[in-house]
């Protein structure tokens, strides 16, 4: 994998434009839809139990958002992704905030055990929770992990048998067997609320268009950093950066991709 994959990646999201089912984050839920627009997607925000089976099966990926949780939205995240599942719908979920209470822990756990999740995207903490490593979450905030990351990564990756995705100042994207570091990204993206969810909402939009899963994450994660970085230079700070952020995202081609991408394999 190099810079032209992650550059291709974007290329099949502007072509395909797919169609991202959220049951998410009432939190950050426009900041979501604008994310998935503004990077070449189309965005539905549907969480009633009685439309989300109806509306996966119309969605190029379904994402999973634990954010605000309760116990109508487990039912209906279950539901969805059943279908999801059914059809061959990749699923990607954001276990928001597991390690903090014991719902969030436990839900993250169900729909883990439950539902075939293909991207388990977290920031270090959440993912050091569920990896059984240790992890430091404080509200939805993460506050470390013990281990070397790259390899509590992978080795959960490999375990599970699903892509994981760990978010931070140095991003981790693993499939068990590659591991990939992306440094891409600006520390203004964690002084706005929202930006875990909007890449994860990216990465929702990106494994639905692009053929290859492991690709379609990094390339997600790429251009999602790169937007930042681009955003971070003309904001005056966290109240101009988020709108400058989505502006970064639209204006954000496959070329500048391919000049700015900083990833290695690790």
């Amino acid at each position: 994998m190099d810079k032209g994959t992650c550059a291709e990646a974007l290329r099949s999201v502007r072509e395909k434009r797919p169609l991202v089912h959220h049951i998410t984050n009432y939190v950050t839920v426009n900041d979501c839809a604008n994310a998935t627009l503004c990077i070449g997607g189309s965005p539905v925000m549907a969480d009633a139990p009685e439309e989300v089976e109806q509306m996966v099966s119309l969605a190029g990926a379904l994402v999973l958002n634990i954010g605000t949780l309760n116990v109508q939205q487990i039912g209906s995240m279950i539901i969805a992704g059943r279908e999801a599942n059914r059809r061959g719908i990749p699923i990607i979920m954001d276990p928001v905030g597991a390690g903090a209470t014991a719902m969030r822990t436990e839900a993250a756990c169900r729909l883990l055990k439950e539902l075939h999740v293909s991207v388990l995207k977290g920031n270090g903490g959440e993912i050091g929770v569920l990896a059984g490593t240790g992890g430091i979450v404080r509200g939805v905030d993460s506050e470390g992990m013990s281990g070397d990351p790259a390899s509590i990564v992978k080795e959960l990756a490999g375990s599970m048998k699903i892509i994981v995705a760990m978010s931070g100042a140095r991003d981790l994207v693993s499939d068990g067997r590659r591991t990939f570091a992306i440094d891409n990204g600006d520390s203004m993206m964690g002084r706005i609320s929202g930006t875990g969810c909007m890449a994860t909402s990216v990465v929702g939009a990106f494994s639905a268009a692009h053929k290859d899963p492991l690709e379609a994450v990094v390339g997600a994660f790429v251009a999602f950093g790169i937007a930042g970085e681009r955003a971070a230079l003309k904001a005056n700070g966290p109240g101009t950066f988020k709108p400058a952020l989505f502006d970064a995202m639209a204006a954000l081609t496959p070329e500048g991709v391919l000049e700015h991408a900083r990833l290695s394999e690790v």
